[in-house]
């Protein structure tokens, strides 16, 4: 009899990671940037999840991604060098989630760069992750 294999929790946060990442993309094309900012803030939050879930991090609920980036930083002090995207897309969660914290002014440019710079973190923090064009 073959015993299933239960996927882990890094690998569950893995999968949603992904699903917000794609999210990106389709609503950058449907030249939605600040749906697109918020997803992006939502993929970078589960992926970094992920990898301190992978490092047996207790799961807390925290969506600051300064915060989790700190937590990150005692697995791998190379990831030092994405705060200051951490910082500014998590003020796309709190800007879409929480309006009276100010309405924020998009430039399609600076998103990607920020898209282009979280392609770069995911993969420091998962080398072999496939991530499609956002």
């Amino acid at each position: 009899m073959n015993k299933k294999v239960e996927p882990s929790v890094a690998e569950e946060w893995l999968k949603i990671a992904r699903k917000d990442w794609q999210r990106i993309g389709r609503n950058l094309r449907a030249h939605d940037l600040e749906a697109g900012a918020f997803f992006l803030q939502q993929s970078l939050e589960k992926y970094l999840k992920a990898f301190l879930l992978s490092q047996e991090w207790k799961l807390r609920k925290i969506h600051e991604l300064d915060a989790l980036l700190d937590e990150a930083l005692r697995h791998d002090p190379a990831l030092e060098v994405f705060r200051d995207l951490c910082e500014r897309v998590s003020g796309y969660y709190f800007a879409e989630r929480y309006p009276p914290l100010g309405a924020f002014d998009l430039d399609p440019e600076d998103l990607r760069e920020d898209l282009k710079a979280a392609r770069s973190f995911v993969k420091t923090m998962f080398p072999d992750e496939k991530l499609g064009r956002s």
